[in-house]
């Protein structure tokens, strides 16, 4: 079976399926320091990322942007000093898709490589 980091995103359609109860079980053990969070009823997957100063995490949210560019998904990206909080989840569906799970992998990838 493949990663989720050797994954592609499909093309996300508005009435493409939320993951259900079971693969989402499955899928969070696939990056497991990721916090689901619900705002505003919908359902998304968050993670803050540490550095040392402001430009290392500056250089992270602009790979994740050229990450997130190349995979036609985009996260909300916060940039503060000392760290990056990304967020990912699917605007279309308002809620997580399988390619939010695949974008969290390759952006923990990012981060360890």
């Amino acid at each position: 079976m493949e990663t989720l980091t050797q994954e592609k995103c499909e093309a996300c359609r508005a009435d493409a399926p939320k993951v259900s109860d079971q693969e989402l079980a499955e899928l969070i053990r696939a990056i497991p320091d990721w916090n689901i969070e619900v705002r505003d009823g919908i359902m998304q997957l968050e993670k803050v990322f540490p550095f040392k100063t402001f430009v290392a995490a500056l250089d992270f949210t602009n790979k994740v942007g050229i990450l997130a560019e190349d995979e036609g998904h985009h996260p909300a990206l916060l940039t503060e000093w000392g760290k990056t909080t990304v967020t990912w989840w699917s605007h279309k569906i308002k809620g997580l898709h399988r390619n939010d799970f695949i974008m969290a992998a390759k952006t923990d990838q990012l981060y360890s490589g």
